[in-house]
């Protein structure tokens, strides 16, 4: 499913966050949304998800989710959000409960989510037994589970410790190669951006409007390999420096404001 974003534009109280954002999403393509603290990237995936109505402009979706898709939109966040009571299957599970599934189909989606997840082998644990990178498998096989047209990833890594979100971006890129989906991603993160996009959106300080699209040409199956360092460090470093007066800016903004 291809995103078409028209003229979003979206005040809170008076105060403009987001400016005329035009961004077609390709179906398939990782799309990063990164700029200066309040911006507006988490406004503007709100608004692709629904979850807020813009001031003006709209989405649009192009083109019809795949049979199997539950819920053709669907969210990641940075707080996993699970049930301690529930094991890592009943967790998965509970995206499906309203939908009529039989329950051989619910069981054959679970499963596939936790192999796709690398947590076959955890059904049964509790979250409490977790680490807090395997809790946020368990976020992100619950978002797979439902077969999304598009995903929302709202800072899913950001909880992590260095390691583990080195693990969970190298986890990423292999469930990226192996389901179809389109993705609209926002971090603080210039090397998640660098490794995980396919482009990356740098938002300019509020209001929030596109001030730069760079696209990283690196195939997604080549980007864990030590070749593939040099490159993302180059793509990182000019994230940097297109946001790097900005955020400095904004920070002073935050702190004095």
């Amino acid at each position: 499913m291809d995103l078409r974003l028209e003229g979003i534009t979206h005040s809170y109280d008076g105060l403009l966050a987001l400016d005329g954002i035009d961004l077609e999403v390709r179906d398939g393509e990782t799309v990063a949304i990164i700029g200066p603290s309040g911006c507006g990237k988490s406004t503007l995936l709100g608004i692709v998800g629904g979850l807020l109505k813009p001031s003006a402009g709209r989405v649009l979706a192009i083109g019809a989710p795949r049979a199997d898709s539950l819920n053709p939109f669907t969210y990641v966040f940075q707080d996993f959000a699970l049930l301690p009571w529930r094991n890592v299957a009943a967790n998965v599970a509970l995206a499906l409960e309203h939908h009529g599934l039989s329950r051989a189909e619910r069981r054959e989606r679970v499963a596939a989510a936790l192999a796709l997840t690398g947590l076959g082998e955890f059904a049964a644990a509790l979250p409490k037994q977790l680490s807090g990178g395997m809790r946020q498998r368990v976020g992100i096989a619950r978002a797979l589970v439902v077969r999304p047209a598009v995903l929302l990833l709202d800072e899913p890594l950001s909880a992590l410790d260095a390691q583990t979100r080195e693990l969970l971006m190298e986890d990423l890129l292999a469930i990226w190669a192996r389901e179809r989906s389109t993705r609209l991603y926002v971090t603080h993160n210039l090397d998640e951006a660098a490794r995980l996009a396919d482009r990356v959106i740098v938002l300019s300080r509020r209001p929030g409007r596109i001030r730069e699209i760079v696209r990283i040409d690196m195939p997604v199956a080549e980007r864990g390999a030590p070749t593939a360092l040099p490159v993302v460090a180059g793509v990182r470093e000019k994230l940097w420096a297109l946001i790097r007066d900005e955020a400095r800016d904004a920070e002073r903004e935050v702190q004095h404001g």
